[in-house]
């Protein structure tokens, strides 16, 4: 991206701050006074000392030592400022930010998720974050610093000796020439230790979560040579960078010392030819100290700025990708649901390039309706049912909710009215009360308990160390599966949606867990829409009709013993 549009995309969270970055800079301003009176001061004193030694009085030094000493005073005030407030004016940039990215990822959709590495997000949303909060703070400051200080020292060595300072800065341009060639390095070198980051943390995130099936399998070393692999990727990739910041900083070195003998030797050619005073040649030097100092503070932060940018680039990357679902401006929220459901001509593939999987599927379903879905793997039953709570967009066709096309209501309200119960069930780090409350924030205890007992899960929830305020671990890991189920079976109680999804709700049980299960499923299905997805077909042998698919799309529907009647695709699944 251009410079011009990261600025665009970053200035906004700047604007919150602008009073706080004033007040930054103008304390920049006073500690850069500061610093460039201190020659001056310098100067004087050598001049007298050197032209008229009566004028230099005990009086005169002591009224010097004096200013100097209250211009540090509010150096060191300007500099607490810059340091506390500034800082901190950062980190609320960083802060908001942050806020942005994660509400923004929320509204992404389940297709960007399916195509993009959590490590890498995470890379994005931490270290691409301080980097910037860096940028943010210290390179308006440090740049304003240098600047006021490059043109001011310019003006005053031009006032000391026009021929010195030309000669001076004629050595700038080749430097400065080098410098962008080992700063253009620098930012792709950045961008790509970025990257590599993140696919870093991808497979660290992707080894340790699957860390049962490394240990179980014994394949530890496997883990840790595709660990070496992406560490010494990363390696590789640092210390190329570092060369080229090597260049940079060594070609800056060079060139200070280069440009500090010009002087001491230009500059004692002039004084043998009394083309420039001792006191002036004094305070020339100290000028060109800090001319120098000024560039390097420059190059130094030409590193945290190459940091920032691109972090900056690598955050609106992901701010600048559009949510593929979203609602419509005239969008209405869906109310007082009866649960009828209509799938109207309906197509879908997962990408452009890729083949449909669901090609003009029309089914409808009553209120109250249990319809089972079943079918070979990968026939389309899961996605028909992400469909209906938009998770992905439809390729071609419409599905209807009490004859309101799902694409005209907001997308909050479709999805509080449909509970999903799924095969891998997801509990958050927390108490098992924070699981089950998770369907209905705002409920009270009395709710969260008889959504418990309808989904016949309070009995062991109360056996638990510490009853419903037990921490379940991550991803549920304290509890077994049963356990886990049921008490995502209680979320969905608690949420009491008119339409219920169940995917391969029990089919990673054993068979008492299930028994179980399958008994708080029937109590949940009672009264609302339900579709059913199960390869174990006795599981939906009493629903009120099966749907069975193909690859080819609908291939039988009807009563569990109209289809074994039939003896085609249902019977020979059921008897297998």
């Amino acid at each position: 991206m251009k410079i011009k549009t990261l600025f665009k995309n970053f200035f906004p969270f700047y604007k919150p701050y602008i009073p706080t970055l004033i007040i930054d800079l103008f304390c920049a301003i006073l500690t850069t006074g500061c610093e460039l009176i201190f020659p001056l001061i310098v100067r004087e004193i050598t001049g007298r000392a050197t032209n008229t030694p009566e004028s230099l009085t005990v009086h005169f030094v002591l009224n010097a030592g004096i200013l100097y000493l209250v211009l540090r005073l509010i150096d060191t005030f300007a500099n607490y400022y810059m340091a506390s407030i500034g800082h901190i004016m950062g980190t609320k940039i960083e802060t908001d930010m942050r806020s942005a990215f994660f509400a923004h990822l929320e509204k992404l959709s389940f297709n960007f998720f399916d195509n993009t590495k959590v490590g890498q997000i995470m890379s994005r949303i931490t270290s691409d974050l301080f980097d910037i909060t860096e940028f943010a703070h210290h390179c308006p400051e440090e740049f304003l610093i240098a600047g006021i200080k490059i043109v001011v020292s310019f003006i005053i060595l031009c006032k000391f000796s026009i021929p010195l300072t030309l000669i001076l800065f004629a050595c700038l341009p080749i430097m400065i020439a080098v410098l962008m060639y080992f700063n253009g390095k620098m930012k792709s070198g950045f961008r790509e230790s970025r990257k590599t980051v993140g696919e870093l943390n991808a497979q660290v995130e992707d080894s340790l979560l699957g860390i049962r099936v490394v240990k179980s399998f014994a394949n530890e070393e496997i883990e840790k040579e595709k660990f070496e692999k992406g560490n010494n990727r990363f390696l590789t990739v640092k210390k190329q960078v570092y060369h080229y910041m090597a260049g940079f900083l060594s070609s800056t070195r060079f060139f200070e010392g280069f440009m500090y003998i010009v002087i001491i030797f230009a500059g004692a050619l002039f004084l043998i030819n009394g083309h420039i005073e001792i006191s002036d040649f004094v305070a020339y030097i100290l000028y060109v100290s800090t001319l120098l100092v000024s560039v390097r503070r420059i190059v130094e932060y030409a590193e945290q700025f190459q940091r920032g940018i691109t972090g900056i680039e690598r955050y609106s990357e992901i701010m600048n990708i559009e949510p593929d679902i979203k609602n419509k401006p005239d969008a209405k929220k869906l109310k007082n649901i009866q649960g009828e459901i209509e799938f109207k001509n309906v197509s879908f593939k997962y990408g452009t390039e890729l083949d449909n999987v669901l090609t003009d599927i029309n089914i409808k379903i009553k209120k109250g309706e249990n319809i089972a879905l079943v079918g070979p793997s990968g026939s389309g039953k899961t996605t028909i049912c992400n469909l209906i709570p938009r998770f992905y967009e439809l390729t071609q066709g419409a599905i209807y909710i009490d004859g309101e096309d799902i694409n005209d209501v907001t997308l909050e309200s479709l999805r509080r009215n449909i509970g999903i119960v799924q095969q891998d069930v997801y509990l958050f780090s927390g108490s098992v009360k924070e699981n089950i409350l998770y369907g209905l924030p705002g409920a009270n205890d009395e709710d969260i308990i008889n959504a418990a007992k309808l989904a016949g899960a309070h009995e062991f929830i109360l056996s638990l160390p510490n009853g419903y305020d037990t921490y379940v671990g991550e991803r549920g890991v304290k509890l077994s599966g049963g356990q886990k189920q049921r008490i995502s079976i209680a979320r969905v109680f608690l949420k009491n949606p008119p339409i219920l999804i169940l995917d391969e709700a029990t089919s990673a049980l054993d068979n008492e867990s299930e028994h179980l299960v399958q008994k708080s499923l029937e109590t949940l299905a009672k009264g609302r829409t339900t579709l059913t997805i199960a390869h174990r077909l006795t599981t939906v042998k009493n629903a009120d009709r099966i749907v069975v698919l193909t690859d080819d799309g609908i291939k039988e529907e009807g009563t569990h013993d109209q289809l074994m009647k039939l003896n085609g695709i249902y019977a020979s699944l059921y008897l297998m």
